[in-house]
């Protein structure tokens, strides 16, 4: 797809004079610089709230007066590199189990009444910091439906732009269109939201069509393409080296990415006990949720392997992806994106439980030439060490061109929403491009 028409600097200058223009549009009086929150329920792995804290960077850059509140479920992956108008409120933690079940992470309270903590603290956030745009990542009455009364005041304020943010690949039609029924997700987005945000690529998989959105729900979504994370390297420390760190013999890196860790234990074992080509070192990073048990016989394989490495956790893994020869690797959102960006020779062997999202994700990518998939019934050492083999012959594969420049129509896709210039209609679908 092309890049962007519009002229970025020109964008960040209407931005900044945003103020004004929104006064015009029936939006709140704004004698102050734009506040936007993200929210994140974030309740497996790291992705959601790596997403948001992205997106968090871009606007910042982009409207360097805003104040900008990010909302996680998690203390873990707190980014010590913020801009200086972006803070985080944390909730108490929520833990949703392999089987698709919630329960609190570390409070000894039941599920009812971590939920109405949550809640109530959000609401309260919400109320007083009185953003002009609300971003709220993947769920639209958040997890356990705990923004339903912030929403619902919100609306009834109607003085907040609202925008629910979906990555390209949900789960499996058939499931999403009867888990949406059931949720009532569909009445949510017309009622509390002024637009749908797809962080994707519809050449790639397109949601309307799949998930059958219905028009009116179709009419609020912009796709704004895949973000390009070879732009999380410029929010970290350029002087520190973590290769170096690792005093690896000199060779190849394959690297092994597990995602927060929870459910990447048999992953990260088959890679340690893979047999490595003679001139390839191996790094797994663990993540923060991997169980201490797994992560300690993973050392024990260290001690047998010298050009093995185990990273617990990395603030910033693009800074050890960008080095990488080849990837093995889970397949969440995120984790595709960073491959992608970053053009990595990967495996990536998906979770096809409790949802098949990944499958179906990385299947498509195969499809258009990007990675190799394994699944995760045919993971052994041996799977992982033939393919690290073929890594050392150049790829043949054809790459499909795929859009990845979400961050740069990030401001485009605010501007549009705050001045509200084409999100009332609710015909056509509006794609950015």
């Amino acid at each position: 797809m092309p890049p962007p028409k519009s002229n970025e600097e020109g964008v960040h200058s209407r931005l900044v004079d945003c103020g004004q223009i929104v006064q015009s549009q029936g939006v709140k009086p704004q004698p102050h610089p734009l506040k936007i929150a993200l929210y994140s329920h974030d309740t497996m792995g790291l992705g959601h709230k790596r997403r948001n804290l992205l997106i968090a960077q871009t606007l910042a850059r982009s409207l360097p007066h805003s104040s900008i509140l990010l909302i996680s479920g998690m203390e873990e992956g707190r980014s010590v590199n913020l801009p200086a108008n972006v803070d985080y409120l944390s909730l108490p933690a929520l833990q949703k189990e392999v089987d698709g079940h919630y329960q609190p992470r570390r409070l000894e309270v039941s599920l009812q009444e971590l939920i109405a903590i949550r809640s109530q603290v959000i609401q309260a956030a919400i109320g007083t910091f009185a953003p002009d745009l609300f971003v709220v990542d993947n769920v639209p009455r958040g997890a356990v439906r705990e923004l339903n009364p912030t929403l619902e005041q919100l609306c009834t304020q109607g003085q907040t732009r609202c925008v629910l943010g979906l990555r390209d690949v949900l789960d499996e039609p058939r499931v999403v269109q009867r888990e949406w029924r059931r949720a009532r997700n569909e009445e949510a987005i017309l009622k509390y939201y002024d637009a749908v945000w797809v962080y994707g690529d519809p050449d790639v998989f397109d949601p309307i069509q799949k998930y059958r959105f219905s028009p009116e729900i179709a009419a609020k979504v912009r796709y704004a393409g895949y973000f390009n994370q070879c732009h999380r390297l410029q929010y970290v420390d350029s002087t520190e080296n973590v290769l170096e760190q690792l005093k690896l013999p000199p060779g190849k890196l394959a690297l092994c990415l597990v995602g927060g860790g929870q459910d990447g234990a048999l992953l990260g074992q088959m890679f340690a006990q893979a047999t490595l080509p003679s001139d390839m070192n191996g790094v797994i990073l663990t993540g923060p949720f991997m169980p201490s048990n797994i992560r300690q016989l993973l050392y024990n394989h260290v001690k047998m392997h010298p050009r093995l490495r185990v990273l617990e956790y990395l603030q910033e893994p693009t800074q050890l992806l960008s080095q990488a020869d080849c990837v093995v690797s889970m397949g969440g959102y995120n984790t595709t994106c960073e491959l992608l960006s970053f053009g990595k020779r990967s495996l990536i062997v998906p979770r096809v439980t409790p949802r098949l999202e990944q499958w179906i994700r990385a299947k498509r990518l195969q499809e258009l030439g990007w990675i190799d998939v394994l699944h995760p019934d045919h993971l052994t050492p041996n799977a992982i060490a033939n393919w690290l083999r073929q890594c050392q012959a150049p790829s043949s594969k054809t790459r499909t061109p795929i859009d990845l420049n979400g961050l740069n129509r990030l401001p485009e896709l605010v501007m549009e929403v705050l001045t509200n210039s084409t999100v009332q209609s609710k015909s056509v679908v509006c794609r950015v491009s």
